[in-house]
């Protein structure tokens, strides 16, 4: 069982930035951010291996955000980051952090086990 909690989300303007932490309880492997605005499917935003290696990002994010996580590669201690820059207004949604039960970490959300509550981000313009 994983649990997963996350936090650092905001108001803030646009072009401005946003740090979002999740915390892992139990043994998290691949692990990824997604979000969920308003009416909207929820959409891959990034992913990092168990090993910490090889992140993947959506197209929408591609260069203004940064995951990264501590514990990569052990069985505790797993905290995953997303650095957010250059914020714009569509950007704004729920975030959610979410653990699969195998090393990879993929861009749909079937295959991820466990999740988040989530954390809102509003930008505004």
């Amino acid at each position: 069982q994983v649990r997963l909690r996350e936090s650092g989300g905001g108001l803030v303007q646009a072009g401005d930035s946003l740090r979002l932490t999740c915390i892992a309880s139990g043994r998290a492997y691949g692990m990824g951010w997604f979000r969920q605005a308003s009416g909207k499917e929820r959409e891959f935003v990034a992913s990092m291996n168990w090993a910490g290696t090889s992140p993947s990002y959506g197209d929408a994010i591609k260069d203004r955000f940064t995951i990264s996580r501590t514990g990569a590669g052990t069985g505790a201690g797993n905290t995953l980051y997303l650095q957010m820059t250059q914020l714009k207004p569509e950007d704004t949604a729920v975030y959610y952090c979410a653990a699969a039960t195998t090393n990879r970490a993929g861009t749909q959300s079937n295959e991820y086990r466990y999740w988040g509550q989530g954390t809102q981000v509003t930008v505004s313009s």
